[in-house]
């Protein structure tokens, strides 16, 4: 790409304008949710922002409320299954 300095008013060829993208799989992002029941501080955790992860999951058709539910229902379940076969 090609951009006019500012200081002298040659056009100057640049490469990569602005940051990288911050490729971080929809698993690492299941997991600190998962872990920390939270979106803040998943973020926190990840080294990202909470924006970063609803636009992670929605991306794949997930929402925090139903990774942070899913992993509730299941330590529920193990639970009654454990509590069922100590009796």
């Amino acid at each position: 790409m090609k951009v006019v300095c500012q200081n002298c008013g040659c056009k100057v060829i640049v490469i990569g304008l602005g940051r990288k993208a911050f490729n971080m799989p929809v698993i690492k992002v299941c997991d600190a949710l998962r872990l920390y029941c939270n979106v803040p501080l998943a973020a926190g955790e990840l080294g990202c922002s909470r924006a970063y992860i609803y636009k992670v999951l929605k991306a794949n058709g997930l929402t925090p409320a139903a990774i942070i539910k899913e992993n509730a229902t299941k330590d529920t379940r193990l639970l009654h299954k454990g509590i069922e076969s100590d009796r």
